[in-house]
């Protein structure tokens, strides 16, 4: 079994009994996209909705309307089949209390789980699971062989599973 560990704008991928994780999600969102039958997963560690036209880093897993379909073509290269992939997520978390007209707007976590559901939507990729919002932080770890993810609410000792 081997650990991989994806930071911010990393698409990681693993297959068998590996396992993928994502450290200290704040307001970034990890999309887990998987293939059931061939064992094989794969992570993006999203930061925000949508590429900057400022941005020339040519980052594809930084941001969700580059990272989804990035991911997809990592897994099907893979050997995944496009109708079997299903999704998790997981993030998103509102860091800061936001008030006034410009919340939403600043709101980056909301607008993130936002732009991911629509994208894998588009792709006619169900999420089977998610857990996103709220006001703290997760650290998750994605088991290839369950299809589990595993999630550690901020830096309180309590985990679940979805």
């Amino acid at each position: 079994m081997t650990v991989y560990s994806a930071r911010i704008g990393d698409i990681i991928i693993g297959g068998g009994s590996d396992e993928l994780e994502a450290l200290a999600l704040g307001s970034c969102v990890a999309v887990v996209i998987y293939d059931e039958v061939i064992q094989i997963g794969a992570m993006a560690h999203i930061l925000l909705p949508e590429q900057l036209n400022t941005d020339k880093t040519n980052a594809l897993g930084k941001y969700a309307n580059t990272a989804i379909p990035e991911t997809i073509r990592v897994i099907l290269n893979k050997g995944a089949s496009r109708d079997r992939l299903k999704a998790k997520i997981a993030g998103g978390a509102r860091m800061f209390e936001l008030t006034g007209t410009t919340a939403l707007t600043l709101d980056v976590g909301a607008r993130n789980v936002q732009k991911v559901k629509e994208l894998l939507r588009a792709e006619n990729i169900p999420i089977i699971s998610e857990d996103v919002g709220q006001n703290y932080g997760r650290t998750i770890k994605f088991s290839i062989n369950t299809f589990m993810l595993n999630i550690k609410l901020g830096l309180k000792k309590i985990t679940r599973q979805i």
